[in-house]
């Protein structure tokens, strides 16, 4: 563990970010005496003193541009949705269908919608999204505009519809239900002359978006193989009808407009990860994949990341493919749920037309490391004060306690023009821990840039554990297990006064840095920089993802 030193210069600086003109805070911190800080075992702050009834309260600061839409702050606190890829190509063993296979090959006989809501629903899923129509052309749902669908199918003797059997199952186990419509389509004679193709997506479009109640999402990219016909689309044009007939629906591709591909198939966010973004940079089918990842601090839009991976090594079921392991998952949710993204995990139902036995364990065993990791904060009884709070410390509404209830709408929030953004937490007893999670309140706009999270040592000297960039809905950092009764968390750099909703700390005792302690050698960790090791001791900084 690295030792800080115990005189550090208190500056603060102001820059200006150049499109929006609004202020950069940088602060660095001043010691805090020991005896100072062991106080707050002997006076805790009081969550509702007399003197705060009668003093009038103070506003709420002003939220920082861009912000989310409704629908967007819906779509974040869902933190997961379950992707379904289904159609031929479950029964041809093939990922990206030809568009000539036969309907007569699409016959899932158990076909069981409500199985695959369950499952997700048991698994923590907030939404379903189904693969409505994928590259082949072949359509999930009786559409009037081909007879490539399940209408030429034998399941249901040709009277069937997978999205409406997903939609009615979804609305009844209350999750939401999203879809996908690719603009790829190898199979429909149209696909190649712009107006024609276009025309007919829209009118595919506006079925599934009148036919089935609430869409809470609709989900596009611009995959398309080589040497594959010229075609135009015309994205404004569908994203308008979209918010026209579904309103709270969310609009994922390549570069929004409402949320926006990480920039790859693995499910890992950078671990610098921005919900702003600017859409004019962005290109669907042409993605510059350092920016998705990473966002940007200076973007004009709010459109938050996705990461889509697959619990397969394929998007579509196969006989001979197993799924992932739950710590595999674990170890993703980290690098997605915990970077600021919604973590869209593929889980392909099988040619039976159901979530496959083996997946269904590994997501029961993966929802239970959740569970035994976060389901309890270590930080709950904690006494905590700060450096500073907005309206004084005889205020409750930007109380410091605020970081331990759960939720987004209660934040701490400092006082305005100060330079030193920190939270004292006393713990009350020793504690070991190996897991961070930090919360802003992303409804007043996302604003840290940089932070770092300290301990006081039985020599009584200040080490950091961990330090990290961005926040945004949640940050989940791991490092190797640390013991101690007291922390800091400092907020050394933010677009505006820095709020946060949340602060947790927690063990996990299944990654694999579980196995780590404090007297290891320097590692970083999830792309953040992890400080530790014996206190007396400099060791050279090695990286690592």
């Amino acid at each position: 563990m690295k030792k800080k030193r115990q005189s550090i210069h208190k500056a603060t600086s102001h820059l200006h970010n150049p499109i929006t003109q609004t202020p950069i805070f940088t602060n660095s911190i001043s010691q805090l005496t020991l005896f100072i800080f062991l106080s707050l075992s002997l006076t805790p702050l009081s969550l509702s003193s007399s003197s705060s009834s009668s003093l009038p309260k103070k506003p709420p600061p002003l939220p920082i541009l861009p912000l989310p839409s409704a629908p967007q702050l819906q779509w974040q606190l869902g933190h997961m949705a379950m992707f379904l890829h289904f159609g031929p190509n479950t029964f041809t063993d093939s990922e990206w269908g030809t568009g000539h296979v036969d309907p007569s090959a699409f016959n899932p006989t158990k076909l069981n919608a409500t199985q695959w809501v369950k499952v997700a629903k048991d698994s923590g899923f907030s939404r379903v999204i189904l693969t409505a129509k994928h590259h082949d052309g072949f359509c999930l749902w009786p559409t009037e505009y081909t007879n490539y669908s399940v209408s030429s199918s034998p399941w249901r003797n040709g009277g069937g519809d997978v999205v409406g059997e997903l939609a009615m199952a979804a609305r009844e186990a209350g999750i939401g239900l999203g879809l996908y419509l690719s603009p790829w389509d190898r199979h429909e004679p149209f696909y190649g002359k712009t107006l024609e193709y276009n025309e007919f997506y829209m009118g595919q479009m506006t079925e599934l978006l009148t036919r089935y109640g609430e869409i809470k999402e609709v989900w596009l990219d611009g995959a398309k193989g080589e040497g594959e016909k010229d075609m135009e689309y015309f994205f404004d044009s569908w994203f308008s009808l979209i918010h026209q007939l579904q309103p709270g629906a969310v609009i994922f591709s390549d570069a929004g407009p409402d949320t926006r591909w990480v920039g790859d198939e693995a499910g890992v966010a950078g671990s610098t990860c921005w919900s702003l973004f600017n859409r004019s940079d962005a290109k669907i089918g042409d993605t510059d994949y350092q920016y998705s990842s990473g966002g940007d601090p200076f973007g004009h839009d709010w459109v938050p990341a996705e990461c889509d991976v697959s619990i397969r090594p394929g998007w579509f079921w196969h006989l001979s493919e197993l799924p992932k392991s739950a710590r595999t998952l674990l170890d993703l949710y980290y690098k997605s749920a915990g970077r600021n993204c919604l973590l869209l995990l593929n889980v392909p139902p099988n040619s039976s037309g159901l979530i496959s036995s083996e997946d269904i364990q590994v997501l029961q065993e993966f929802s239970e490391l959740r569970r035994s990791i976060f389901s309890h904060n270590l930080a709950i009884n904690a006494l905590i004060n700060a450096s500073c709070t907005r309206g004084g410390s005889s205020h409750s509404w930007f109380n410091p306690y605020n970081v331990v209830k759960e939720g987004i709408q209660s934040y701490w929030a400092p006082e305005v023009n100060q330079s030193n953004w920190i939270l004292y937490l006393n713990l009350q007893e020793i504690v070991s821990f190996n897991i961070l999670q930090v919360q802003e309140p992303i409804q007043m706009g996302q604003r840290v840039i940089e932070f770092h999270l300290e301990v006081l040592n039985e020599d009584g000297e200040w080490n950091e554990v961990i330090n990290g960039t961005t926040i945004g809905y949640q940050r989940l950092l791991q490092f190797p297990t640390v013991k101690s009764q007291y922390l800091r968390f400092v907020i050394d750099k933010a677009r505006a006064d820095p709020l946060i909703s949340y602060l947790g700390i927690y063990m996990d005792e299944f990654s694999m840095l579980s196995n780590l302690s404090n007297t290891t050698s320097q590692a970083g960790i999830n792309g953040s920089q992890v400080l530790h090791g014996h206190i007396e001791s400099n060791h050279s900084q090695i990286s690592a993802i």
